[in-house]
This record gives C-alpha cells, structure tokens and sequence, in this order.
C-alpha cells in the first residue's frame, strides 16, 4: 500500500508548523507529499518548503478551487501504482500520530471500501467534536449526528457506512478518486465531500469513518477565521449555494421537482427566520445562494447529466445513508427553543457579560496561540470530567423527588398555584368594576382598532384604545376567543409578574454584590411584588390596565439597566427591548410614558450637572432617546389621532371604566388603591424595610437612586390629586393607581437589597444574640408580608359578576346584533326634578375597549336636546328623529319618573315594549330605523397609520430580538 499525501494550503502560517510536526510524528508514515499553496499572503509558502522543499510544492494562484488544487496535486505526483492511496489534509488539520495508521488499517480490513475518514474534533479545544462522517438532509443543512458542543468520550467509536467524510484528513483509492473524476469545480470550497460521496455512493463505492483515526481540525474557512476569494464576504453565501446545487445535481429524477420546490420555499422561510433573530448577514447570504443557483439552471442539467453516466447496474441508492425526512423540523423546533430561552433571558446580567467577555477574550487568545501541539493533549476524557470548569447537565429522572425536596421551587410553586386558585373567578366569565364584559369575539376588537369612526352611541372618531390590539392578537393567539385573553391577562399576571421579578432582584443584587442576593431574599421579594397586583386593589376592582402594568413593570426595569452596559451595541439593544415594553405599558396606562419622559428629563439634568461631557456622547443618551421615542411610533394609530383631535385628556387616564383610580398618601405608602385591597398595616413592613435599607453602606447608594426615582412619582401624585378631568361622559381624577405600583416596586427593592445586605453580614461570622434575634424577628415579619397576601386574596371579595351598568331587555340586544349594528337602544336615566342622563347602547353594549372611546367622545348637542324635548314636551317628529339616528327602542330602567313614562306613552310613534324588570318601561320606535346613522368606517388615513404600525412593530421586534447563532451547516 502507498499513501501519498496531498497537503493544501492558503494563508495558513498560523496553523502549519503545527500540521507539519504532526505528519512528521505518524506512526505509519506517508510514503509521498504533495503540498499546494494557492496564493498565500503569508509564510506558508516558505514553511512547506523548508519542510519538504521546493520540489515537492506546488503553487496556484489564490482563485485556485480545492478541486483543482488536488488534481495539480495528482499532475505533480508519479502515476497511479496499484493500491495507492491519497490521504487529504488541509492546513489547519493536525492529525493525531495514530491517525494514518488507524486509517491504513481499516484499509486491509475493508478491501470493498473506496473511502475512509477521521473523527474530527476540534482545535484548539481538541476535545469536541466535529464530525463522525457527514450527510445532508432534505433541506440542504449539513447533518453530522452529533449533539451541539458533544465531548469525545468514546460513545461513537464504531466504524461504520456513511455517505461522506470530511476532506481534511480523508484517505481515498486514488483509482477511485480519478474514475468519478475527482472533485466537482462546480463546488470550489465548501459541500465537494457530501458531492464526493454521494456520487461515490451512487457508483457503488463505499465510504467508512474509522473514529480511531482523530484529526483535529480548526474550521477556519467555515467559521470566517480567514477569508478567500473563494468564501466571500460571508461565508453562508458559499456553503448554501453548496448545499442546495448538490442536493439539486444529486437527488433522484422523480424527485427533483419536489426537492426543489422544498429548497425554495424552505430558503424563503429560512430567510424569515433569520431576519427575525437579527442575523442580517446571513440572510442575505441564504437570499443569495437561493438567486444564484435557482438563475443558474444550466448548470443544475449539467451536473446531472455528468451524474448520469454512471452505469445503470452499478448505481445504486443512497436513501439508507441520508438522513430521516422529519430531522429538519426537529431542528426548527430546537431553533423555537433556543429564541424563545434566548427572548426570556435576552438582557443579560452586566456581571454575567463582562464574566463571558473575559472568557472569550481567553478563548480568542488560545485560538490565536498556533502552539496547541495535540500530542500533549491527545488523552481521551473520563466520562466524569467537566469542560474546564464549565459545568455539564445530566437527565435525572428523580426530578419529582428533587423538586419536592427543593424548598425554593416548592414555595414558587405554592405561590403561584395559589394565585391561580385565587384568581379563579377568572377562569370563567368576568365583568364588573372597571372591567367591561368582552366582546363576543376578537373580530370585533379588530374593526375597533380598524376604525376611524366608530358606531359606538351617537358616532365617534376617538380612536381605540392602544391596548385593544395587543388583546385582539392575543385572543387571535388563543383560538380567537376574546374572553380568553381578557382570562390570561387576570390570570397570568402573578405569574408573570413574579417571573419578572425573580429576574430584575437577581439582576439588581448582582450588580449592587457580585455574590448576588440571597435565594430566600429573592423569593421573598418576587413573591411579595408579584402580588401587588391583588394586595393594591387592583385585581378586584378589574383594573386591568394597572393588573397588565404590573406584570410587565420588571421586565421594563431590567430592560432599561441594559443603558448602562459597557457595550454599545448592547445599549441599543436595550434601547429596543425598552421601548417595546414600555410602549406595551402606555397602551393600558398611558400616564407611564409621561412618567418615563420625566424621569429621563430628570436623569439628563442630573447627568449634565454631574459630567457635562456625556451630552456629546451619543452612545449614551441615543438609546433612551431611541426608546422614549418609539413608544408614540408603535401606538402612532392611537397617538397622532387622540392629539389630533385635543383629547389630551386620554394620556392621563388608564385601561377600563370611569372613574380611574386615584390613590391618596395613604395608599402611596402602603400599596393600596382603594378599599378593595388588602388591609393597609400589611403594606407597612415593605415600606419600613425600604426605609432601614438606607443604614448598610453597600446598599446606601443603590437605595438612595431607587428613592430618587420614587420622588417624582410622588411629586407628580401630588400634583395630579389636585386635578380633575372635566370629561365629556364623567369628571374623573388623572389616574395615579399606577404609581402605587411603581413606588411598591422600588420599595420592595430597597428592601430587599437592605435585607439581602443584613443576611450577608450575619453570614460573615458570630454576632451578638441580640443582632441574632433582630434579624429572626425581620424575617418572620418580612414573610408574613406575602403570606398574609396570598391567604387574604384566596378569600377577598372582587366585584365581578352581574353589570348592572346598561341592563337592557334580552330581545332588544338581539334584534341590534342581529346583523343591523346600527339598530341602537337609548337608555334614559333620571327624573324630572333630579335631571337625567343618557346612553345609545348598540350592538352587544360597550365592551372592553369601548369605554375609553365614549369616555372621551364630545357630546352630542343634537342628540342632548333631543332627548331633552323627550322627557319633557316629546312630538311625533322627535320620535322619527330617534328613527333617523337608528335609535329602535327607548328604556328607561326603574325606579322610573311617572311625568317621564307618562310624556312617552301619549306621543305618537311610540309602542310599548315589555322589559324583564316590573319597574323598567320600554317602548319601540315604530318607524323603520335608519341603516346609515351610525356606521363604522375605515379611512385611508387611517389605514396608513395601521400599515406604519405595523412596520414599525415588525422592525423593533426583529431589531430587539436576541441574536442566534446558526450552527455549522455546509
């Protein structure tokens, strides 16, 4: 047997010296080298030269294919003797010492067998691996059997058939290498070993990986560690027009059509999923490769009649050597995992990225390092050693005893199962309180949001609500039952909101003390913020603006702590993911994004009365700038009409019924926003610990900020308490419900920083009795803060159930959804001493989302003094007025004024109606009701609103998406 052995190189100085001791070390050592240098920049030329002279080089120019490469290599070699062999090396693959002679003898032992290859693993980690022989899946990605970032312990080292093996480190029969005509030029670098064996396959030679041979192989072209002109710009351009033009040159005739069609769609969609987790280059690159070979079909029928002149006796299939068709949806689940753990942890911990940067400033260093001989690290690893430290995961299938044994995740578990159980009421249909009962379907919130006028009473062109749309999308998410995402909101909000929690402490302790704050300490804090939402009132008086503002508060704060991360590119990342949040907490109260203009204004005056210099510093105040800004861009379809029209009033209301809700100092201070809430002694611990966390000195300064944060808030309550909202349909205060949140948040913090400061001082070594039983007595009265909370809302009333708001008699809520939306129902309350007040109930009544429009929606004069000429001197031609509004029934719910009912009975154009209740009188207007006096329309205007919304929306998600990294693929 002769090995000849074939070395190619290109600007590979940085790994050669390495390579050449390595076959200078082979136990069997090759009987002739070849080496080819394609127009190196570097000293790879003179390396190779001085360790096998010039005789034995060969060089090409740099545009040089690695199919030509090897075949100047077999040009410059003597002819074909019987049984020689040509072992493949690139110049960043260092073979183990074992690894020629490992392959030579799976040669004698499998005469049959045309090809052989290594197990690759990789350099400079020289401990994972690459690959164990290689094929290609349906959808053109790279398919090895291998689990991403696996140790080499052994587990794959069965010789087997494959379709292919890698080039580096490939030992192939040179009398089969030159019968199939060597490597295909069409595929210059990246896919000519999948294209290899396959063809191989297909001609009925065998291809086997010998895991005993090891190469250990850098990957520089596949992971851009060097350009070429040969990879590009982006090296994914190459490796897919590789992959989809050998599955197009390769697969069966009577399955090209639909190999085709599979790669184009699948591409398209690839490019989708890329652009969303802001892998821009390699999108473009997937686009590329797709144009390039799909206007290139010339090449595609070459390729294939080249194919075809394999013997038909001798071709034979390779369907058991390509991988099951189903593989790459699984990989498409993975990849749903991996965005959605990357989207719930996408704002790292600052401690965390500057622990990962130093450990990647270390790996890039050893990376640089060409010193990393792998005979002093050839060793194989026990299955018990970890990755440098690194720790590794095992399954354990006793997780429901370790779960059980867990303290911590059995009290989450407790708290969050509990607040299941005492949100219950949600889990069927609620209305009540400020809650409005819900549409009858998502469809309905869709032509609200849709809508430049309304047919809500007697027309309006108040735009929706911004939060109407993120409740239709989330319906439509659950089946489109509307009721479903009102449920989820008023179920899920604890659990979210703890979630959130959890995260921002650890976040927050972290940075305050590397070592972080204690378990308990966090558990405490999460639990107890995470329950705000019931112990405030708010659960139970269905303000579900302030109940949604809750939840998504800590993750807007952990959002924004990215503004201060070293890495700029990362301040805007943050930029993005803030204002996404915070545009999604303007949409149910709109008074935060006031706030948050504030606040910011506070933050800039205090920072350029500190350091004047970080105003010319773009990179620091653009990415609050940037988020601040988005929020009126993302909710443009509510924001631009709602001034538009001077109805600056709705920015300073909140989602749900008026009145909104207003706290007085009392609540401030203990969390409550009402009477509905939890009694207000158990808000005072919270409060107390957020004052004496100011006495440690490592938490003075952090509590001190958060206490300057909770200054305006206060200052603002006090001055909107004295401020009342003249509203066309009620007065109402300014809501300030939502600063109970805020300021409760903020304590909870300083409590739990200040806390978490007194365990560590205690944990540090003996301390007096007395500082002992301080420390007993500040814990027990801190748990009982959440404690008390869940076991009082597992028993509090709510308001929900019957909605005495607008009860009109079933028939008549029929006949108006019986397909005329403008058949209307004017509800008439009062007395003639007294005064009385009036609503057009249309359609299923006013719904959530409907309340905020006709809150804000001017008065109708015409139809005031209308229904004044009713209950006071009512004429026929009054009645056909109600006719020409679409107005079919007339109620007035009881106790009713005589003077009232008597007027509507004698007029004529009036018939009485029955009504459910004795007390309440009805009458129905005779007349035939107009079908065009109040309709929806949808404007152009505001259809370009909507398609700018929906850019926008489109571009800040992708843009504050986590970036993912895609895996090797050709």
């Amino acid at each position: 047997m002769i090995v000849s052995a074939v070395l190619v190189s290109h600007d590979g100085s940085r790994w050669l010296p390495q390579v050449i001791d390595a076959l200078g070390q082979q136990l069997r050592p090759v009987d002739r080298l070849v080496a080819v240098d394609t127009g190196s920049e570097d000293d790879s030329p003179q390396l190779l030269a001085a360790a096998y002279g010039t005789s034995a080089l060969v060089r090409a120019p740099a545009t040089t294919s690695y199919p030509a490469a090897v075949r100047a290599a077999l040009d410059a070699l003597p002819p074909a003797g019987q049984d020689e062999w040509i072992w493949l090396l690139h110049d960043d693959s260092a073979p183990h010492p074992e690894a020629l002679l490992a392959l030579t003898l799976a040669a004698e032992e499998y005469p049959d067998v045309a090809t052989f290859g290594p197990k690759l693993r990789e350099w400079p980690s020289l401990r994972r691996l690459l690959e164990l022989g290689v094929t290609i899946s349906g959808t053109g990605r790279r398919e090895t059997g291998l689990e991403r970032g696996e140790y080499d312990q052994g587990q794959h080292d069965v010789e087997r058939e494959v379709l292919a093996v890698n080039t580096a480190g490939m030992l192939v029969r040179r009398s089969a290498l030159e019968e199939l005509g060597g490597f295909d030029d069409r595929l210059p670098i990246f896919g000519n070993d999948i294209d290899f064996g396959w063809r191989a396959a297909r001609a009925g030679l065998r291809t086997f990986v010998v895991p005993q041979a090891v190469v250990f192989h850098a990957e520089a072209a596949t992971r851009g560690a060097r350009r070429t002109p040969l990879t590009g710009r982006h090296p994914h351009d190459q490796q897919r027009r590789a992959a989809l033009f050998t599955l197009l040159a390769n697969v069966d005739s009577r399955r090209l059509l639909t190999q085709t069609l599979r790669l184009l769609l699948g591409s398209l969609v690839r490019v989708v999923g890329l652009l969303g987790v802001r892998a821009f280059g390699e999108a473009r690159a997937e686009l590329s490769a797709l144009v390039h070979v799909y206007t290139r079909p010339g090449e595609i029928r070459r390729a294939r009649s080249d194919r075809a002149r394999v013997r038909a006796e001798a071709a034979r299939s390779v369907a058991h050597l390509r991988p099951p068709w189903w593989l790459p949806y699984r990989h498409g689940l993975d990849v749903v995992s991996d965005v959605a753990q990357a989207l719930t942890t996408g704002a790292q911990d600052l401690a965390d990225r500057r622990r990962e940067a130093r450990q990647e400033a270390r790996a890039a260093e050893i990376a640089a390092q060409p010193a990393l001989a792998p005979l002093q690290v050839v060793r194989e690893p026990r299955s018990d050693e970890g990755d440098d430290g690194e720790d590794e995961v095992y399954a354990d299938s006793g997780w429901v005893v370790n779960f059980l044994t867990n303290p911590v995740a059995v009290v989450l578990a407790v708290a969050v199962l509990g607040s299941l159980v005492a949100a219950r009421a949600a889990f069927g249909e609620i209305a009540g309180g400020a809650l409005s009962p819900v549409p009858q379907s998502v469809g309905d919130w869709w032509r609200l949001h849709a809508e430049s006028r309304h047919p809500l009473g007697t027309g309006s062109e108040v735009p929706a609500p911004a939060y109407v749309a993120l409740l239709a999308l989330a319906g439509t998410v659950l089946g489109g039952s509307a009721q479903a995402a009102v449920s989820a909101l008023m179920l899920g909000a604890v659990p979210v909101a703890l979630w959130g929690a959890w995260r921002f402490l650890r976040l927050v302790g972290r940075l305050v003390d590397p070592r972080g704050l204690t378990t308990w300490v966090l558990v405490w804090g999460s639990v107890t913020y995470a329950l705000v939402p019931a112990t405030s009132g708010a659960w139970s008086e269905g303000r579900f603006g302030t109940v949604a503002l809750a939840a998504l508060l800590p993750w807007l704060a952990h959002a924004a702590v990215g503004f201060v991360d070293p890495d700029p590119e990362l301040r805007v990342r943050a930029a993005w993911r803030t204002g996404l949040l915070l545009a999604l907490c303007t949409a149910f109260v709109p008074g935060v994004w006031l706030f948050a203009l504030l606040a910011a204004a506070l933050v800039v005056a205090a920072a350029t009365a500190i350091s004047p210099r970080l105003l010319q510093d773009r990179s620091a105040w653009a990415p609050p700038a940037l988020a601040l800004g988005l929020v009126p861009l993302l909710l443009v379809p509510w924001f631009l009409p709602l001034v538009g029209q001077g109805a600056f009033s709705g920015l300073l209301l909140e989602a749900g019924r008026l009145p909104v809700a207003a706290a007085d100092v009392t609540g401030l201070l203990t969390g409550r926003m009402s009477d509905a809430g939890a009694p207000w002694w158990l808000g005072v611990p919270v409060g107390v610990l957020a004052v004496l966390a100011i006495a440690p000195r490592s938490t003075r300064v952090p509590v001190l900020i958060g206490w300057l944060v909770a200054l305006p808030a206060a200052c603002v309550v006090a001055l909107l308490a004295l401020v009342e909202l003249d509203l066309p349909a009620t007065p109402t205060p300014p809501s300030t419900g939502f600063f109970v949140v805020i300021l409760q948040g903020v304590a909870i913090v300083a409590a739990a920083l200040g806390t978490g400061a007194l365990v560590r001082r205690l944990a540090g070594g003996p301390h007096p009795w007395w500082q002992q039983a301080v420390a007993v007595v500040v814990a027990l009265v801190a748990a009982a803060v959440p404690a008390g909370g869940l076991v009082w809302w597992l028993q509090a009333d709510h308001q929900f159930g019957d909605d005495p708001v607008e009860v009109v008699p079933a028939y008549m809520a029929q006949s108006s959804l019986a397909g005329e939306e403008d058949r209307g129902v004017l509800v008439v309350r009062g007395s003639v001493d007294d005064g009385v007040s009036y609503r057009v109930r249309r359609g299923d009544g006013i719904t959530v989302g409907e309340d905020e429009v006709l809150g804000l929606t001017p008065e109708d004069r015409p139809m005031t003094e209308l229904v004044a000429r009713l209950v006071s001197a009512p004429q026929p031609r009054d009645v056909e007025a109600l006719a020409e509004r679409g107005i079919e029934y007339v109620v007035l719910p009881g106790p009713v004024d005589g003077r009232l009912s008597a007027g509507l009975d004698a007029v004529d154009g009036f018939v009485q109606a029955s009504a459910e209740d004795r007390a309440t009188r009805a009458w129905r207007v005779e007349q035939e009701t107009s079908t065009a006096a109040v309709s929806g329309e949808v404007g152009l205007w505001r259809l370009l609103l909507l398609v700018v919304q929906g850019v926008a929306w489109v571009v800040a998600v992708v843009a504050a998406a986590p970036s993912v990294r895609t895996g090797r693929q050709s």
